[in-house]
């Protein structure tokens, strides 16, 4: 890609350097601005990633960042319950989104953010970064060379134990806490990408003082008749492995398959095996790769996650919500 994409990021939390140091690592990337709400954090961070060759603008308001104009793509790293409103600020803006995960807090809110892209025709995509990375293809392609047969069963975790004291994020209803958003989306996103649309959830939930889920199990009844078995936690640290089932063997996403370095195949018919899954830089890089290409190609939604997409899945977190008894701020806003 000759053109240089400029990336604008909105936070400066773990998530956002995270970030940063993955556009250091991809090819036609470069960090132009950083906001916060705090001034001098966003000028720190910019001189952190800056050097003296090459200048990284800071703002202090959100709003700044999206009126520059020297700024293709926004990613936004900010609280989940502010994701909406900073898309829709970015997006009235003129600029490209890379929205992380959860999209937005629920799927009213996240219609609200695809109609305006769509409107506006500009590209707008959540950024799960699994969709994208070698692991998955890998595995996508060993279940099209029939070496499992058609899978019919997937189970998946992701789980850790928060250390952080009550007054954090993820333990605050009104910041979107709760191991659902956070971690809850990734097993149930790659389930949907394996086996295709979900028909039926069902869920139970352990609650905590906050308001907020402490571990959510969950099942999916996908279109195609296949199952799926799923848990998050903020209390357990979990295998965060992924092995998806057919009637002929099974092909498991080793050791944090959000990450996976290298996938197991179980043939029934002749000996297991391990296939390698390197991945660039700290994983970010194939995504921001991916909404480069889009970007540059004129396309307002990645084939890799479209919109429809993202809308099913909010749709389902929605209904795990309601029936764990999980309700946050914006929900109560939905007639607003």
């Amino acid at each position: 890609m000759s053109a240089m994409t400029r990336w604008g990021i909105l936070g400066t939390g773990k998530i956002a350097r995270l970030f940063a140091q993955a556009l250091r690592q991809t090819p036609g990337a470069v960090l132009a601005g950083v906001a916060s709400r705090d001034g001098a954090k966003a000028a720190s961070f910019a001189a952190e990633f800056g050097a003296e060759s090459k200048h990284i603008a800071s703002y202090g308001s959100y709003q700044a960042l999206a009126d520059a104009p020297g700024i293709d793509l926004v990613y936004i790293a900010t609280p989940h319950p502010m994701h909406c409103e900073n898309a829709i600020m970015a997006l009235n803006a003129g600029k490209g989104v890379l929205c992380e995960k959860a999209f937005t807090v629920n799927r009213r809110e996240a219609e609200q953010l695809v109609a305006l892209a769509r409107h506006k025709k500009l590209f707008l995509m959540e950024a799960m970064w699994t969709r994208f990375m070698p692991a998955l293809a890998e595995v996508r392609r060993v279940i099209a060379s029939g070496a499992i047969g058609t899978p019919t069963q997937l189970t998946a975790d992701f789980g850790f134990h928060a250390t952080q004291g009550l007054e954090h994020r993820v333990f605050k209803r009104a910041l979107g806490g709760g191991a659902l958003l956070d971690l809850g989306i990734y097993p149930l996103s790659i389930a949907a990408a394996l086996l295709g649309p979900v028909r039926a959830v069902r869920a139970a939930a352990e609650m905590g003082p906050g308001g907020v889920d402490l571990q959510t199990a969950f099942t999916l009844e996908h279109e195609n008749g296949a199952l799926s078995a799923c848990a998050c936690s903020l209390k357990a640290k979990t295998p965060c492995e992924l092995t998806i089932s057919g009637p002929l063997g099974h092909v498991r996403m080793n050791t944090q398959f959000h990450r996976a370095t290298s996938i197991s195949v179980a043939p029934a018919d002749r000996a297991a095996y391990e296939v390698p899954t390197p991945y660039l830089g700290n994983g970010y890089v194939h995504e921001i790769m991916e909404a480069q290409r889009c970007w540059h190609a004129g396309l307002i939604e990645s084939p890799g996650m479209t919109h429809a997409e993202t809308l099913a899945l909010m749709g389902v977190m929605d209904q795990i919500r309601s029936q764990i008894g999980l309700v946050y701020p914006a929900d109560d806003s939905a007639d607003s």
